[in-house]
């Protein structure tokens, strides 16, 4: 604990934009990584064992390692949505409150499905490539034909927030849509279909489901076969979600059309990676919500969860409740 009238000491792993660190540098002692890149995991230990508050990026391994290595730790806040880099279970058992930025993040993850989406469907990349590598001749009328988007079907799998507002843009793109949630969420305009029908029927497909021991390799070699040949892929929710190796051959053998990631099993991609190789494939560095606008507001977010906190206060957005008591995670 800290002493009577001590500022609590922070560490941020990384500066962030906005002006979330300097609202956090008022109240506290803080230390921020300086880079480049996120703290190494020793230094990361470090600094945790000298600290009261923790401000992490999903890229930073929080797990029961670190938290018994922090004995002044009160509590963590994530500069994210998910939290699969956190192991909730132990710091829920040493009662540390770990704070998430949710629903800052809904739209600009949205807009950036859908621009993959339509990337991959008109072989944008591919284009661009061919106009700078002084491949573009002259105009063809079956030169980097494309995919419609209009008329086709869109399968959504996962309907949270995310999934719900990639919905309404691509129902005003005129697509159909069919979706699929593990808590069968009911969304309008949406035909909810079991997982392998919305494979079979769907020419584009994009991912919206958390990370979990159930969702882990979901997409694998088995539903990628299901979809109609010539089918395109997105993902921008989490890398271990699609079997990599699965898709890097189903794009190789054309079976699909092409596909777009913006998230990947290990961060950033290994130059091993088949997907580096493989045709037809958009990648991103991981930039779903890399706004302005947006990631400010979830530094800002996160900075207010932290500050509750350590000042004895509930965070706002906290993951596990029920480090407030057996009432609180039903609230």
């Amino acid at each position: 604990m800290a002493e009577t009238g001590a500022r609590p000491r922070v560490f941020a792993t990384r500066p962030l934009p906005g002006d979330g660190l300097a609202r956090l540098a008022a109240a506290a002692e803080l230390e921020v990584w300086p880079g480049p890149g996120a703290p190494p995991r020793e230094a990361l230990l470090a600094a945790a064992a000298r600290a009261e508050g923790l401000l992490c990026l999903l890229t930073d391994r929080v797990d029961a390692a670190l938290l018994g290595a922090a004995p002044r730790l009160r509590a963590v806040s994530s500069v994210s949505v998910g939290l699969d880099h956190v192991d909730l279970a132990a710091a829920t058992a040493r009662g540390i409150p770990v704070g998430f930025t949710p629903g800052v993040l809904t739209d600009t993850t949205a807009e950036l499905t859908i621009a993959l989406l339509l990337a991959a469907a008109r072989r944008v990349v591919e284009a661009d490539r061919f106009v700078r590598e002084g491949r573009w001749r002259e105009w063809a009328p079956d030169l980097l034909l494309g995919r419609d988007l209009g008329g086709a079907t869109l399968g959504v799998i996962g309907l949270g927030a995310i999934g719900r507002a990639v919905v309404v843009r691509a129902r005003a793109l005129g697509m159909t849509v069919l979706g699929w949630s593990r808590g069968q969420t009911e969304v309008p305009g949406v035909e909810a279909v079991p997982l392998d029908a919305l494979l079979a029927r769907s020419a584009f497909v994009t991912l919206h489901v958390a990370l979990t021991p159930e969702t882990r390799g979901l997409i694998g070699e088995r539903e990628l076969a299901l979809l109609p040949r010539g089918a395109v892929l997105v993902n921008t929710a989490r890398g271990g979600i699609v079997d990599e190796d699965a898709l890097a051959r189903a794009l190789a053998s054309g079976q699909l059309a092409g596909a777009a990631l913006d998230v990947f099993a290990r961060e950033p991609l290994p130059p091993t990676s088949p997907l580096l190789f493989a045709p037809n494939l958009v990648l991103a560095p991981h930039i779903g919500s890399a706004t302005l606008r947006t990631r400010a507001r979830m530094a800002e977010l996160a900075v207010a969860n932290l500050l509750a906190a350590l000042a004895g206060e509930r965070m706002p957005h906290c993951a596990n409740p029920a480090v407030y008591g057996p009432d609180a995670a039903r609230r």
